[in-house]
């Protein structure tokens, strides 16, 4: 099964750190995998950053000049690894479940519920 993601911020929260005013502290963000098929899934996150802390060879940028690539790449440096891992399997059950449902089935052992028969006239 091939997936192809996409990545999106869907929200910031900033204050001020040091001389850096509208510095962006919390980032969330959603990553949404489609199959071949065209059946999604997403995983939604979270990640925090100060100004010291940012991704290596990172500056600061006031908020006016950032763009969604510049936040996404800031993300896709912390979520890599085993993180990533965890967050696209994530993703790749929902696809599954969507391409094979799941349907509830009555049980064997379970009394067959009676019919009432149909007025006579």
């Amino acid at each position: 099964m091939t997936i192809t993601y996409t990545w999106a911020v869907t929200s910031l929260k900033t204050r001020t750190e040091g001389s850096n005013e509208n510095a962006v502290v919390q980032t969330y963000w959603k990553k949404t995998g489609t199959d071949e098929n065209g059946n999604t899934g997403e995983f939604s996150g979270a990640t925090p950053f100060t100004t010291t802390t940012m991704p290596e060879g990172s500056t600061f940028i006031p908020l006016a000049d950032l763009t969604e690539a510049t936040v996404l790449g800031w993300i896709q440096a912390v979520v890599i690894g085993s993180y990533e891992d965890h967050v696209n399997a994530q993703i790749a059950k929902q696809i599954a479940e969507k391409a094979t449902p799941i349907s509830e089935t009555p049980m064997p052992w379970a009394p067959v519920p009676e019919t009432p028969a149909a007025p006579t006239e």
